[in-house]
């Protein structure tokens, strides 16, 4: 299918190109003199996940143990530190997952029908919170400007607790359906659209900084001369993104899928491929765990055992374990800092 770009978005494509042009991206010598060892571990495998179909994602820590979902079963499965466990089936394709202060679980559900062998799933795309103590389930986004969202993806909170989530259903009209965008949830109920195509192109993994003020996004669009970066933003008041900066550029490699941040504001991006696949994407990035700075800079690397690398959060005894989806695997590797109290 051949997409007609208009005059507002060709101008939206050429300014995010200059933008892309003040960051180098990712060459072999970067992965050289890295000190790694004064960030991570050693990757320990935790467990292999066995179902019809396995694509794991969303891992998020809360209430002492370690949550994550695959994401074509419908299930999202449990990690206590000791064996591995279903904590929710049809789950809705939910993908990104993100506990509150509270310990109420946040979840991305990507919708979009039932699950082989399950009964017919009910609810469209929608972010929704499951109540911790009784186990409601209540949505709190499913539609903007009366187009249903569509495949929400990641998540994470800023220091009024507004919720910021990205969604990406590869619309480019945003007269028939909404398109790739970046949203944020107010706690009065309020949804507001404040990053979109074509200014950005494939929004995936979210985190904010640890004073909550700064929004860090990952761009990871698969297709030639598209966005694969991460950009950070100031977080206004009033909610508003300003001040957009590239910290990173992975292109022509794989982008970031997800990433977590720690207590000094380093960022922990799961990237990379072992292979390539039918994209043009290339093997520049590495694939694992990449430590970088505020600054953009590669701190640290350590490898991963097989595609496709997804997410990461901080967990465990003072928060100075980073759980890993990858692939069929979830994975654990010991960091030397912290992660942040609330991601």
């Amino acid at each position: 299918m051949i997409h007609k770009i208009n005059r507002r978005q060709t101008l939206g494509i050429l300014g995010a190109s200059a933008l892309l042009s003040t960051a180098s991206s990712i060459k072999a010598t970067d992965y050289s003199d890295l000190n790694t060892d004064r960030y991570l571990g050693e990757v320990d495998v935790l467990a292999t996940i066995e179902d019809d179909k396995v694509f794991t994602e969303g891992p998020a820590w809360g209430n002492g143990a370690l949550y994550f979902t695959n994401v074509p079963a419908g299930k999202i499965l449990k990690w206590d530190g000791r064996k591995l466990s279903v904590y929710r089936e049809n789950s809705n394709h939910a993908n990104g997952l993100h506990f509150d202060s509270a310990g109420n679980l946040w979840a991305c559900e990507g919708g979009g029908g039932g699950v082989s062998g399950k009964p017919k799933l009910v609810r469209a795309a929608c972010v929704t919170r499951t109540d911790w103590k009784s186990g409601e389930i209540t949505v709190l986004a499913s539609e903007f400007n009366s187009f249903h969202l569509a495949s929400p993806n990641d998540l994470c909170f800023d220091y009024k607790n507004r919720l910021f989530f990205s969604s990406r259903p590869g619309g480019v009209d945003a007269t028939k359906g909404n398109v790739n965008a970046v949203y944020r949830l107010d706690p009065d109920g309020s949804l507001e659209q404040v990053l979109a195509w074509p200014d950005i192109h494939m929004p995936n993994g979210l985190v904010t900084s640890p004073n909550g003020r700064k929004l860090y996004l990952i761009e990871a669009h698969p297709d030639a001369e598209h966005h694969r970066d991460i950009r950070s933003y100031e977080i206004t008041e009033d909610g508003k993104l300003m001040d957009e900066k590239i910290v990173i550029d992975f292109y022509p490699g794989r982008s970031g899928d997800g990433m977590a941040i720690d207590a000094k504001g380093n960022l922990y991006v799961a990237a990379g491929l072992h292979a390539t696949r039918k994209t043009s994407e290339t093997l520049d990035t590495k694939p694992g765990i990449h430590v970088i700075s505020p600054q953009g800079k590669i701190l640290a690397f350590r490898e991963t055992p097989e595609d496709t690398i997804t997410n990461c959060t901080f967990g465990g005894k003072n928060l100075k374990t980073l759980f890993v989806t990858c692939g069929t695997k979830l994975l654990a590797i010991p960091t030397r800092i912290p992660g942040k109290s609330i991601q």
